[in-house]
Protein backbone atom coordinates (compact mmCIF):
# COMPACT_ATOMS: atom_id res chain seq x y z
CA UNK A 1 0.00 0.00 0.00
CA UNK A 2 2.98 2.77 0.40
CA UNK A 3 4.19 2.18 -2.68
CA UNK A 4 0.59 3.15 -4.04
CA UNK A 5 0.36 5.73 -2.33
CA UNK A 6 3.61 6.82 -3.46
CA UNK A 7 2.85 6.29 -6.86
CA UNK A 8 -0.46 8.53 -6.51
CA UNK A 9 1.58 11.24 -5.20
CA UNK A 10 4.01 11.64 -8.17
CA UNK A 11 0.97 11.25 -10.20
CA UNK A 12 -0.75 14.50 -8.46
CA UNK A 13 1.95 16.31 -9.80
CA UNK A 14 0.55 16.76 -12.54
CA UNK A 15 -2.04 18.66 -10.97
CA UNK A 16 -2.87 22.52 -11.61
CA UNK A 17 -2.37 23.63 -7.92
CA UNK A 18 0.10 26.60 -6.14
CA UNK A 19 2.83 26.06 -3.73
CA UNK A 20 -0.61 25.99 -0.79
CA UNK A 21 -2.02 23.21 -2.77
CA UNK A 22 1.06 21.10 -3.21
CA UNK A 23 1.88 21.34 1.13
CA UNK A 24 -0.99 20.07 1.30
CA UNK A 25 -1.57 17.17 -1.05
CA UNK A 26 1.83 15.95 0.84
CA UNK A 27 0.27 16.31 3.83
CA UNK A 28 -2.86 14.50 2.78
CA UNK A 29 -0.18 11.21 1.34
CA UNK A 30 1.37 11.47 4.85
CA UNK A 31 -1.47 11.21 6.72
CA UNK A 32 -3.15 8.27 4.95
CA UNK A 33 -0.07 6.02 4.75
CA UNK A 34 0.38 6.77 8.25
CA UNK A 35 -3.25 6.06 8.98
CA UNK A 36 -2.51 2.92 7.07
CA UNK A 37 0.25 1.63 8.83
CA UNK A 38 -0.99 2.14 12.40
CA UNK A 39 -4.16 0.36 11.65
CA UNK A 40 -2.73 -2.97 11.82
CA UNK A 41 0.58 -2.35 13.23
CA UNK A 42 1.90 -5.22 15.18
CA UNK A 43 -0.31 -7.95 13.36
CA UNK A 44 1.07 -10.95 11.36
CA UNK A 45 -0.91 -10.22 7.82
CA UNK A 46 -1.02 -6.23 8.15
CA UNK A 47 -2.59 -4.80 4.97
CA UNK A 48 -3.38 -8.43 4.52
CA UNK A 49 -6.59 -7.89 6.74
CA UNK A 50 -8.45 -5.53 4.56
CA UNK A 51 -8.89 -8.01 1.60
CA UNK A 52 -9.46 -10.95 4.38
CA UNK A 53 -12.55 -9.02 5.66
CA UNK A 54 -14.01 -8.25 2.44
CA UNK A 55 -13.60 -11.90 1.40
CA UNK A 56 -14.92 -13.02 4.46
CA UNK A 57 -17.89 -11.17 3.38
CA UNK A 58 -18.37 -12.43 0.44
CA UNK A 59 -18.38 -15.58 1.58
CA UNK A 60 -21.32 -15.30 3.96
CA UNK A 61 -23.30 -13.51 1.32
CA UNK A 62 -22.83 -16.20 -1.39
CA UNK A 63 -23.92 -18.87 1.17
CA UNK A 64 -26.84 -17.19 2.15
CA UNK A 65 -28.30 -15.69 -1.08
CA UNK A 66 -26.78 -18.41 -3.79
CA UNK A 67 -26.75 -21.74 -1.41
CA UNK A 68 -29.81 -21.35 0.80
CA UNK A 69 -32.03 -19.14 -1.09
CA UNK A 70 -31.13 -20.07 -4.33
CA UNK A 71 -30.94 -16.53 -6.18
CA UNK A 72 -29.61 -17.07 -9.81
CA UNK A 73 -28.37 -14.86 -12.63
CA UNK A 74 -26.61 -15.28 -15.29
CA UNK A 75 -23.38 -12.84 -16.96
CA UNK A 76 -22.11 -12.75 -20.32
CA UNK A 77 -18.62 -15.10 -20.76
CA UNK A 78 -19.42 -16.61 -17.44
CA UNK A 79 -20.64 -19.43 -16.08
CA UNK A 80 -24.09 -19.75 -16.36
CA UNK A 81 -26.43 -19.77 -12.83
CA UNK A 82 -23.26 -21.40 -10.01
CA UNK A 83 -22.28 -19.77 -6.73
CA UNK A 84 -19.25 -18.88 -8.76
CA UNK A 85 -20.79 -16.66 -11.12
CA UNK A 86 -22.99 -15.22 -8.18
CA UNK A 87 -19.91 -14.61 -5.79
CA UNK A 88 -17.89 -12.89 -8.69
CA UNK A 89 -21.04 -10.70 -9.53
CA UNK A 90 -21.66 -9.76 -5.61
CA UNK A 91 -17.75 -9.30 -4.80
CA UNK A 92 -18.21 -6.54 -7.53
CA UNK A 93 -21.00 -4.70 -5.77
CA UNK A 94 -19.55 -5.21 -2.00
CA UNK A 95 -16.38 -3.23 -2.70
CA UNK A 96 -17.44 0.14 -3.89
CA UNK A 97 -20.16 -0.63 -0.84
CA UNK A 98 -17.58 -1.33 1.63
CA UNK A 99 -15.13 1.04 0.56
CA UNK A 100 -18.20 3.89 1.02
CA UNK A 101 -19.55 2.34 4.90
CA UNK A 102 -15.58 2.11 5.69
CA UNK A 103 -14.52 5.44 4.95
CA UNK A 104 -17.99 7.46 5.59
CA UNK A 105 -18.16 5.83 9.57
CA UNK A 106 -14.23 6.84 10.09
CA UNK A 107 -14.67 10.51 8.79
CA UNK A 108 -17.79 10.80 10.97
CA UNK A 109 -15.39 10.77 13.98
CA UNK A 110 -12.48 12.04 12.35
CA UNK A 111 -13.02 15.99 13.83
CA UNK A 112 -13.79 14.48 17.66
CA UNK A 113 -10.96 12.46 17.67
CA UNK A 114 -8.33 14.98 16.81
CA UNK A 115 -8.63 17.77 18.87
CA UNK A 116 -4.95 18.81 19.05
CA UNK A 117 -5.18 18.90 15.70
CA UNK A 118 -7.95 21.22 15.48
CA UNK A 119 -6.65 23.59 18.01
CA UNK A 120 -3.57 24.26 15.78
CA UNK A 121 -4.17 27.56 14.22
CA UNK A 122 -2.28 26.45 10.88
CA UNK A 123 -3.68 22.66 10.34
CA UNK A 124 -5.37 22.70 7.16
CA UNK A 125 -8.96 20.59 8.95
CA UNK A 126 -10.32 20.30 5.27
CA UNK A 127 -7.93 17.26 5.41
CA UNK A 128 -9.06 15.46 8.56
CA UNK A 129 -12.25 13.65 6.77
CA UNK A 130 -10.87 12.75 3.63
CA UNK A 131 -7.78 10.34 5.37
CA UNK A 132 -10.29 7.67 6.15
CA UNK A 133 -11.96 8.51 2.83
CA UNK A 134 -8.63 7.43 0.72
CA UNK A 135 -7.67 5.26 3.11
CA UNK A 136 -10.87 2.47 3.18
CA UNK A 137 -10.52 3.29 -1.14
CA UNK A 138 -7.05 2.19 -1.16
CA UNK A 139 -8.15 -0.76 0.98
CA UNK A 140 -10.60 -1.63 -1.19
CA UNK A 141 -8.15 -2.09 -4.04
CA UNK A 142 -6.62 -5.36 -2.67
CA UNK A 143 -10.32 -6.70 -3.41
CA UNK A 144 -10.54 -4.97 -6.60
CA UNK A 145 -6.88 -7.17 -8.16
CA UNK A 146 -8.45 -10.06 -6.36
CA UNK A 147 -11.83 -9.76 -8.22
CA UNK A 148 -9.92 -9.07 -11.65
CA UNK A 149 -7.91 -12.24 -11.34
CA UNK A 150 -11.27 -14.69 -10.56
CA UNK A 151 -12.94 -13.13 -13.44
CA UNK A 152 -9.85 -13.87 -15.45
CA UNK A 153 -9.14 -17.04 -14.23
CA UNK A 154 -13.36 -18.12 -14.72
CA UNK A 155 -13.95 -16.31 -17.55
CA UNK A 156 -10.35 -16.57 -19.58
CA UNK A 157 -10.44 -13.26 -20.68
CA UNK A 158 -9.70 -9.74 -19.47
CA UNK A 159 -12.27 -6.85 -20.57
CA UNK A 160 -10.30 -3.63 -21.90
CA UNK A 161 -12.74 -2.03 -20.11
CA UNK A 162 -10.71 -2.21 -16.99
CA UNK A 163 -8.91 0.98 -18.06
CA UNK A 164 -12.67 3.01 -17.38
CA UNK A 165 -12.55 2.29 -13.88
CA UNK A 166 -11.58 5.32 -12.86
CA UNK A 167 -14.98 6.91 -14.03
CA UNK A 168 -16.60 5.15 -11.58
CA UNK A 169 -14.18 5.85 -8.93
CA UNK A 170 -14.83 9.34 -9.42
CA UNK A 171 -18.74 9.31 -8.18
CA UNK A 172 -17.63 7.10 -5.67
CA UNK A 173 -14.68 9.18 -3.89
CA UNK A 174 -16.94 12.18 -4.29
CA UNK A 175 -20.19 11.14 -2.19
CA UNK A 176 -17.87 9.22 0.46
CA UNK A 177 -16.29 12.57 1.10
CA UNK A 178 -19.21 14.63 0.65
CA UNK A 179 -21.22 12.54 3.22
CA UNK A 180 -17.44 12.24 5.06
CA UNK A 181 -17.67 16.45 5.69
CA UNK A 182 -20.95 16.63 6.32
CA UNK A 183 -21.42 13.90 9.34
CA UNK A 184 -18.01 15.25 10.82
CA UNK A 185 -18.97 18.33 10.85
CA UNK A 186 -22.52 17.59 12.57
CA UNK A 187 -20.28 15.19 15.15
CA UNK A 188 -18.49 17.69 16.58
CA UNK A 189 -22.28 19.44 17.75
CA UNK A 190 -24.04 16.46 18.22
CA UNK A 191 -22.30 13.20 18.93
CA UNK A 192 -25.20 10.54 18.12
CA UNK A 193 -24.40 11.07 14.95
CA UNK A 194 -22.23 8.29 14.32
CA UNK A 195 -24.98 5.62 15.78
CA UNK A 196 -27.61 7.04 13.48
CA UNK A 197 -25.21 6.45 11.09
CA UNK A 198 -24.75 2.92 11.33
CA UNK A 199 -28.68 2.60 11.48
CA UNK A 200 -29.50 4.21 8.31
CA UNK A 201 -26.59 2.46 6.54
CA UNK A 202 -28.09 -0.93 7.37
CA UNK A 203 -31.57 0.23 5.76
CA UNK A 204 -29.29 1.82 2.48
CA UNK A 205 -27.47 -1.56 2.46
CA UNK A 206 -30.51 -3.35 1.85
CA UNK A 207 -32.42 -1.04 -0.44
CA UNK A 208 -29.45 -1.26 -2.95
CA UNK A 209 -29.03 -3.98 -5.01
CA UNK A 210 -26.03 -5.74 -4.08
CA UNK A 211 -27.21 -9.15 -3.08
CA UNK A 212 -30.03 -9.34 -5.27
CA UNK A 213 -30.07 -8.17 -8.68
CA UNK A 214 -31.75 -4.83 -9.58
CA UNK A 215 -34.12 -7.06 -12.01
CA UNK A 216 -36.01 -8.33 -8.28
CA UNK A 217 -36.95 -4.52 -7.93
CA UNK A 218 -40.52 -4.00 -9.11
CA UNK A 219 -39.70 -1.84 -12.34
CA UNK A 220 -42.50 1.25 -11.10
CA UNK A 221 -39.54 1.67 -8.39
CA UNK A 222 -36.11 0.46 -10.05
CA UNK A 223 -35.91 3.74 -11.99
CA UNK A 224 -36.03 5.76 -8.74
CA UNK A 225 -33.84 3.13 -7.33
CA UNK A 226 -31.29 3.97 -9.42
CA UNK A 227 -31.42 8.05 -9.85
CA UNK A 228 -32.00 8.33 -6.31
CA UNK A 229 -29.27 6.20 -4.86
CA UNK A 230 -25.72 6.69 -6.48
CA UNK A 231 -24.66 3.59 -4.90
CA UNK A 232 -26.74 1.07 -6.48
CA UNK A 233 -25.47 2.86 -10.32
CA UNK A 234 -21.95 3.02 -9.05
CA UNK A 235 -22.42 -0.98 -8.23
CA UNK A 236 -23.54 -1.79 -11.71
CA UNK A 237 -21.07 0.34 -13.46
CA UNK A 238 -18.29 -1.88 -11.04
CA UNK A 239 -19.83 -4.87 -12.55
CA UNK A 240 -20.27 -3.79 -16.30
CA UNK A 241 -16.69 -2.78 -16.35
CA UNK A 242 -15.15 -5.84 -14.61
CA UNK A 243 -17.30 -8.49 -15.54
CA UNK A 244 -19.61 -7.81 -18.64
CA UNK A 245 -16.75 -5.96 -20.20
CA UNK A 246 -19.23 -2.63 -21.77
CA UNK A 247 -20.51 0.14 -20.21
CA UNK A 248 -24.42 -1.19 -20.04
CA UNK A 249 -25.41 1.66 -16.81
CA UNK A 250 -23.91 5.04 -18.34
CA UNK A 251 -26.81 7.16 -18.14
CA UNK A 252 -27.16 5.43 -14.24
CA UNK A 253 -23.32 6.56 -13.78
CA UNK A 254 -23.89 10.16 -15.35
CA UNK A 255 -26.39 10.42 -12.91
CA UNK A 256 -24.73 9.33 -9.85
CA UNK A 257 -21.96 11.54 -10.54
CA UNK A 258 -23.92 14.67 -10.83
CA UNK A 259 -25.36 13.65 -7.56
CA UNK A 260 -22.01 12.94 -6.28
CA UNK A 261 -20.93 16.35 -7.56
CA UNK A 262 -23.73 18.35 -5.56
CA UNK A 263 -23.54 15.93 -2.06
CA UNK A 264 -19.71 16.40 -2.44
CA UNK A 265 -20.58 20.46 -2.49
CA UNK A 266 -23.10 20.33 -0.25
CA UNK A 267 -21.10 18.73 2.68
CA UNK A 268 -17.71 20.38 1.66
CA UNK A 269 -20.08 23.79 2.40
CA UNK A 270 -21.67 22.92 5.68
CA UNK A 271 -18.32 21.66 7.00
CA UNK A 272 -16.71 24.47 6.17
CA UNK A 273 -19.30 26.75 7.73
CA UNK A 274 -19.48 24.97 10.98
CA UNK A 275 -15.41 24.62 11.46
CA UNK A 276 -14.92 28.07 12.92
CA UNK A 277 -16.63 26.79 15.60
CA UNK A 278 -14.97 22.96 15.87
CA UNK A 279 -12.09 24.46 18.77
CA UNK A 280 -14.49 25.59 21.00
CA UNK A 281 -16.50 22.98 21.67
CA UNK A 282 -13.48 20.83 21.42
Amino acid sequence: MREFISQAGKLGRWLPLDELGWAKLGLLQTLVRRNLEARYKGSVLGNLWPLLNQLSQLLIYTYVFSIVLNVKLSLKGLPTDNSITFGLWLFAGLLPWIAFTGGLMQSAGSVVEQPNLVKKVVFPLELLPLVPVLSAFIESLLGLVALVILTAVSSQTLHVTLVLLPLVWLPQLLLTAGLGYLTAGLTVFLRDIPQVLGVVLNLWFYLTPIVYPASLIPEGFRDWVFWLNPLAAIAEVYRDLVLVGSLEHWIQWGAATVFSMVVFGLGFWCYQRLRPAFADVL
